[in-house]
């Protein structure tokens, strides 16, 4: 008796073991069918696409209260100096959010605001453009958990001469900015054509910046350059605004993950920099800044507190490239940028 109870027993587990494998690969059978039919999408899907424009992708001035959502802009040729020059740019603005969006190929820059207030970019992709994303001549901007990769500059923080408004208060934190090694494919006289393939985040000639908690890596000139108005190439034809501030104050930069990069710099000039420091094998520190001081503000030959660079980033250095005699005295410095700034506000939109 017990004998026939173990034989139907094993039979019915048989039977259970062989209906839960039938139910298994019907399942995957059927998985298998219906993404056939339905293939899940293995790029973003967009609400809003705007393709091969001739001029500019998406541009709105003089607006209050923008919200730019789930748009994409691209130029399907790739990066030509041809192509439009702003993907989606918003000027002359206030209380602008842009978020979950995309633009390649700008030739000139991606993702731009300028001479806006109150400002939130964040959650973006910018891919294959000269400038990945450009705050400029803004004051208040957030700039966060955006992806810049491909560009010849990742995440760019400027201030231009001769514009209505002159820029301040910009946070970039939580970005991913990386392998930002495209070839410089803008239009000859723009502002951005001076910058150097391989810029991770730039910082040229503006106050107050706050840069932390960012992952910086691959960029081939530098992660991070930090540059006044006389190391650029676009010096103005017809004069600059005597009320101008051309040096970079108040620059605080802590918490980011920096990782390779300044291995092949662009341009002869920096290239030559590099070899005679580190070799040819060698590679530039983390952070560039090309030297420039304000004489006029200088207190026992170094800026006042409120206006230095502080680097407080580990064991992150920081070369000091002597721009102001070409090149002459370059130094690698850590102690010098040993500082600390006061933090910047969270901007606050009251529509985000």
């Amino acid at each position: 008796m017990k004998n026939i109870f173990r034989h139907i027993g094993s039979w019915s587990l048989k039977r259970l073991l062989v209906r839960f494998l039938i139910t298994v690969a019907s399942s995957f059978l059927l998985f298998l069918i219906l993404n056939w039919i339905f293939p899940v999408p293995d790029k973003i899907e967009y609400s809003t696409i705007i393709e091969d424009s001739k001029g500019d992708g998406l541009k709105i001035n003089d607006g209050e209260n923008i919200t730019i959502r789930d748009v994409r802009v691209e130029w399907t040729g790739g990066p030509k100096t041809t192509n439009g020059a702003y993907g989606i740019y918003p000027v002359k603005s206030k209380n602008v959010l842009i978020e979950d969006s995309a633009s390649i190929g700008a030739s000139d820059a991606g993702i731009y605001v300028g001479q806006s207030q109150n400002v939130i970019v964040r959650r973006n992709r910018a891919e294959k453009n000269v400038a990945g994303i450009e705050i400029e001549n803004t004051i208040g901007a957030d700039v966060y958990e955006n992806t810049a990769t491909g560009n010849t500059g990742g995440i760019l923080v400027f201030n231009m001469p001769n514009l209505e408004q002159p820029g301040h208060s910009t946070r970039v934190f939580k970005n991913t900015s990386i392998d930002n090694n495209l070839a410089n494919f803008a239009a000859k006289g723009a502002a951005v054509a001076s910058v150097p393939a391989g810029s991770g985040v730039v910082v040229n000639s503006n106050p107050k910046v706050e840069i932390f908690d960012n992952d910086i890596a691959g960029n081939k000139t530098a992660n991070l350059i930090i540059s006044s108005y006389y190391s650029t190439n676009y010096y103005n034809t017809k004069g600059v605004d005597p009320k101008y501030d051309p040096y970079p104050r108040s620059i605080f930069v802590y918490g980011n993950r920096f990782k390779g990069g300044g291995d092949s710099p662009d341009g002869m000039e920096l290239k030559t920099l590099k070899v005679a420091m580190f070799g040819i094998n060698g590679h530039f520190p983390d952070v560039l800044w090309d030297g420039y001081l304000d004489a006029a503000t200088l207190v026992n030959g170094v800026p006042p507190p409120g206006e230095r660079i502080c680097v407080q980033n580990g064991e992150t250095e920081v070369l000091n490239a002597d721009g102001p005699h070409k090149y002459k005295n370059p130094k690698v410095e850590k102690t010098p940028f040993q500082c600390e700034l006061p933090k910047l506000a969270a901007i606050d939109l009251p529509h985000s």
